[in-house]
């Protein structure tokens, strides 16, 4: 259960202090308003923890793609490093490689860029990692059992660390409308052959009318799909496609949409079955923190500026995903994101976490 011991801030607004009064009365959920290092370190002090002296503890983050502007300033990452070398844990701070071009598709790559947002040994520390390994190969196979996954690839770190703090960047999300812990489980700990298993039914569609060749999406493809020929609008090859839909996700006229083959939920129940197969090794060992602030469209694996959409409501934290993810809604509201990604069937995820046990 969560404590009632820690007082507001003085300097917080009058619905913010409704929503933190409101705390006391949701199970294992401590809601902390404000975006200061210090009302995180209200909220970690104020959740239980399954750690002890001695244990590696990984901390999973987003520190950004290359030339993100959204991205979670380091000093949040320094003081839940700072908060368990004081339980005298040994954190770290780790993601793992991904499907698409850009600044973090090899572990080298992802480094530098962790490096060049802030994430530093040296201004965390403690060490930067790589989950998956700095060729991605680092990976386990883990049991699944559901519809669309019997097992799930994910990155062989699940079984290295003893404990993991789970601090994601609560914001949109081109292809599931918000991305927070679930998402951060799922698509974040995830090997890229799961995070390509997931993404298989989306596909670029064109609108011809809006494209002016400019070639950004054949520029960014990482396997070749997207071509621009001499003459002509880009063609794209299915076949090839991986899904990723950094085509669609970057292109600046946006003429790209996204095609899926399969009923858009099927992405939302994948993404919440390969959370649950990872859960399953991780509960007993994690906590959860969300950061609801700088909220915006789009997720920090895009390059660019994207816009707030929701006001800052602070840190959320608790002990499972699912729970932490529905009090973030719980705070930010629905509009938000359904504006911001219209027709996403986001409900899907939380209805289909109870559906196969993940959560009650």
């Amino acid at each position: 259960m969560i404590s009632t011991q820690i007082d507001p801030p003085s300097k917080i607004s009058t619905k913010q202090r409704m929503l933190w009064t409101e705390r006391i009365s949701m199970k294992d959920i401590v809601l902390i308003p404000g975006s200061s290092v210090e009302s995180l370190r209200s909220l970690i002090r104020g959740l239980s923890t399954p750690f002890t002296p001695g244990q590696s503890v990984g901390i999973k983050l987003h520190w950004g793609e290359k030339a993100n502007e959204s991205f979670l300033h380091p000093r949040y990452a320094r003081e839940i490093v700072r908060w368990l070398q004081k339980t005298g844990c040994r954190p770290f701070v780790f993601d793992t490689t991904v499907l698409y071009s850009g600044g973090r598709r090899t572990g080298t790559d992802s480094l530098n860029t962790a490096k060049e947002h802030g994430y530093t040994e040296e201004y965390l520390g403690c060490p930067v990692r790589i989950g998956d390994g700095q060729d991605g190969r680092e990976i386990i196979e883990l049991p699944g059992g559901y519809r669309h996954f019997q097992s799930v690839q994910a990155a062989a770190i699940v079984h290295k660390a003893d404990g993991f703090v789970i601090f994601s960047h609560f914001k949109g999300h081109l292809e599931s409308s918000f991305g927070g812990a679930i998402k951060n489980i799922s698509m974040g700990m995830a090997s890229r052959a799961q995070k390509q298993r997931m993404h298989a039914d989306s596909h670029p569609i064109l609108n011809a009318k809006r494209c002016n060749r400019c070639g950004l999406c054949a520029e960014v493809c990482p396997t070749g799909a997207a071509v621009l020929p001499p003459e002509g609008n880009p063609v794209y090859d299915l076949e090839a496609c991986i899904g990723c839909s950094q085509c669609i996700a970057l292109c600046p006229q946006l003429a790209l949409k996204i095609f899926w083959d399969t009923d858009i939920a099927a992405f939302q129940e994948r993404l919440v079955e390969t959370a649950a197969a990872i859960w399953r090794v991780i509960a007993s060992k994690t906590i959860i923190v969300n950061a609801l602030i700088r909220i915006v469209a789009e997720c920090d694996c895009l390059p660019g500026s994207h816009p707030i959409i929701a006001e800052d409501f602070g840190f959320v934290g608790g002990h499972h995903p699912v729970t932490v993810d529905e009090a973030s809604i719980r705070q930010t509201g629905a509009e938000p994101f359904d504006h911001a990604h219209a027709h996403i069937p986001w409900r899907r995820q939380f209805s289909y976490a109870r559906e196969i046990g993940f959560a009650r």
